[in-house]
């Protein structure tokens, strides 16, 4: 996580805690280490951001301060509501743990009308919830998209043949049953889908492919034109 999301970060957990929170227990929900949360406490106090504790007794946001508020209409909080529903029933354990502290987040900045629109529990996804991969974290994929790095795949086809890929992604597609990779596969030499259900194993590989990611989603759109203008012609 980079400095500037964290201390972000930070902020969020302490205007949300209803009491003081330790270095430790920051520390955990963030992921660094102990030290790393002393500086950034440090950092944002020098911000003149009204922090107040210390070691041993823990971190409170003094009341008065507060970020800018998130200006929603009823719809778009509708829309929100929903999309969050929605990724809550992928088979991605990380997104879903993200959408909760996203919920959290916005119910602490909105106004109260909007908040309870949000809350009030009218809308819902319906339908078939995704399973987790066994053998492989979507966290680890949507990573190795962002970064361009290329992934190695243990993967079994529809018909239980195995093989070994070296891949380098570029999508993900999450459907109701399942979630399909889209990559670059340096074996056969053409975009392919992976489903995430037949990986056995998903490691980094070495090596990355750096600014090529957009060139790649292009030809892999592109292939949608020609398959729209086929059937358009039949």
């Amino acid at each position: 996580m980079r400095k500037a999301s964290r201390l972000f970060e930070i902020i969020q957990l302490l205007r949300l805690a209803k009491r003081p929170v330790t270095a430790a227990m920051l520390a955990e929900a963030l992921e660094v280490t102990v030290r790393s949360i002393y500086r950034d406490i440090a950092a944002l106090q020098a911000m003149r951001v009204p922090i107040e504790g210390g070691r041993g007794i823990g971190y409170i946001l003094r009341p008065g301060f507060d970020l800018p508020p998130l200006m929603f209409s009823i719809e778009e909080m509708e829309a929100i509501v929903l999309s969050l529903a929605l990724v809550d029933r992928t088979g991605d354990a990380a997104l879903k743990q993200a959408a909760k502290r996203v919920n959290q987040k916005i119910a602490g900045a909105v106004p109260a009308p909007l908040r309870e629109a949000m809350e009030g529990k009218a809308l819902y996804a319906w339908g078939t919830i995704a399973p987790s991969p066994e053998g492989l974290d979507l966290s680890l994929v949507r990573g190795a998209i962002r970064d361009e790095r290329k992934l190695r795949l243990d993967y079994r086809d529809e018909l239980g043949r195995g093989s070994q890929r070296t891949i380098r992604p570029i999508a993900l597609i999450y459907y109701s049953q399942s979630s399909n990779i889209v990559a670059w596969c340096e074996l056969r030499e053409a975009i392919r889908n992976f489903r995430s259900d037949r990986v056995e194993r998903c490691v980094e590989a070495e090596g990355f492919f750096k600014g090529e990611g957009d060139a790649l989603r292009a030809l892999w759109t592109s292939g949608w034109t020609q398959a729209t203008a086929a059937v358009s012609a039949i």
